[in-house]
């Protein structure tokens, strides 16, 4: 019986040795499962931004309605039949 206790407690040592020291450690493994996390927070980001990308996308592909809305905002073009005007705020405060 004592050699039974005895092998039990090598073994449960042995296991502890395993679970807190050894190769894939428990400590490994939290820190894996919050890599985990990170990264799937991470990727619902990238996600959200790829469906934006893949709107504008489409509506690009849609229409010229789109294009030249696009074309006026970001680059600043105008109509055939337009005329452009700029305004220019003095520095000289009077």
């Amino acid at each position: 019986m004592k050699a039974l206790f005895i092998i039990l407690v090598l073994l449960f040592g042995y296991l502890q040795y395993k679970l807190w020291v050894a190769e894939g450690k428990a400590q490994d493994s939290w820190a894996l499962e919050q890599r985990i996390e990170t990264l799937k927070e991470e990727n619902k980001a990238l996600m959200y931004r790829n469906d934006t990308l893949q709107a504008e996308v489409t509506n690009l592909k849609s229409g010229h309605d789109v294009i030249e809305e696009k074309a006026r905002r970001e680059l600043g073009l105008i109509g055939q039949d337009e005329t452009f005007f700029q305004y220019i705020e003095s520095d000289n405060e009077q």
